[in-house]
């Protein structure tokens, strides 16, 4: 008896590490649990995950000539020998996503190793498409893992509030599949949906899927609204993401204000959220210039415990013709970070009283 008390907390344990070793990069928060094993790698090695990182990038990296550059800068340290004594596989990562950043300072771009052998060749496979085909294929473990993140608000939704004189507040620290937050977007917006003007805080969002950023951003319009293009280099096909007809929650509409709160930790999908919503003129952004990582990227496999993270499409907005890559969304009203919120209430209130004021005389 004494035996099995030890060996099924064991069994829990390791099965929870399992899961998160395998971790989808829908939640990186879950990545800081993950426990580190040391890689030994050798020449050759080196040289096959680098051969392959040049041949990926050649074949998939948004910008060709950058990429030809970057195999020439990666083949001419390689003769010299620059990665001869690295024998720690997270150290040959590293220094090959620095070595990248150099050439490319694409945000989006890094080499990545993996004690669990990589288990696809190419890009990563079809991602689940409904709640359904992802709790088939997920674990268990995970999925309580990633039920534990939503109750703690470190996925999807951290908080729905109203603030100051009927100011709603809605807190996302990432932008995880449209089919796991469908409901979780309905029952927020049904608790905001009496405010009279909106703060979405996206300062520390990590990002996530445009699919899901489109799904948001139908809240706040009227009509069908077409949003970014977003180009593939690898199959050469431009798709337009549009806003969703049909939601669970109610509207919140195209007139009332919203103020979007950004700063240096606002990345990716929550760039395409703030950016979008700055281009189409629907939301005031404020706070400090965003991270600068608009190219969204795929896995590519370099070896058995090497992956390379390639941009490899390039999001287009139909108004700006342009993107956030390099420079992030610059905000309409700048604001330090730990005056933004109280900056953003203030506009609101304003802008919430000239409206009732305009409504009175008419």
């Amino acid at each position: 008896m004494t035996r099995q008390w030890i060996v099924v907390p064991l069994l829990l344990v390791l099965t929870l590490f399992g899961a998160i070793a395998t971790i989808d990069v829908w939640f990186p928060w879950l990545a800081e649990l993950k426990p580190k094993t040391e890689i030994v790698i050798d020449k050759g090695t080196r040289k096959e995950a680098i051969d392959s990182l040049i041949a990926q990038l050649n074949a998939h990296y948004v910008f060709l000539e950058k990429a030809r550059q970057l195999e020439a800068v990666l083949r001419q340290h390689l003769r010299e020998g620059r990665y001869a004594s690295i024998t720690d596989g997270e150290r040959f990562a590293a220094q090959l996503t620095d070595d990248l950043h150099k050439v490319a300072d694409d945000k989006h771009m890094m080499v990545e190793a993996r004690a669990e052998e990589v288990p696809y060749d190419g890009a990563d496979p079809p991602q689940p498409v409904s709640k359904a085909q992802w709790e088939r294929r997920t674990p268990l473990a995970m999925r309580f893992l990633l039920g534990v993140g939503l109750s703690l608000g470190k996925v999807g939704v951290a908080k729905v509030d109203h603030i100051g004189h009927n100011i709603g507040y809605l807190k996302l620290p990432d932008f995880p599949p449209p089919f796991l937050m469908a409901e979780r977007y309905a029952a927020a917006m049904d608790e905001l949906a009496d405010t009279d003007g909106l703060i979405v805080d996206l300062r520390d969002n990590r990002g996530g899927g445009p699919a899901t950023v489109a799904l948001l951003v139908s809240y706040f319009v009227d009509q069908r609204t077409r949003l970014n293009d977003l180009w593939d280099r690898t199959s050469g096909v431009t798709t337009a993401q549009w806003t969703t007809d049909r939601l669970d929650g109610k509207r919140y509409g195209g007139s009332r204000p919203v103020v979007v709160l950004v700063g240096p930790d606002t990345k990716s999908a929550g760039e395409d959220f703030a950016y979008t919503m700055q281009a189409m003129k629907r939301a005031t952004v404020l706070g400090e210039p965003t991270w600068g990582g608009a190219h969204p990227s795929r896995p590519y496999r370099l070896g058995d415990h090497f992956a390379a993270w390639i941009p490899d499409r390039r999001t287009i907005s139909p108004i700006t013709h342009a993107n956030w890559e390099g420079t992030g969304v610059i905000p309409d009203i700048p604001a330090t970070q730990d005056k933004a919120l109280a900056a953003a209430r203030e506009l609101l209130q304003r802008r919430i009283d000239v409206s009732a004021h305009v409504a009175v005389r008419h």
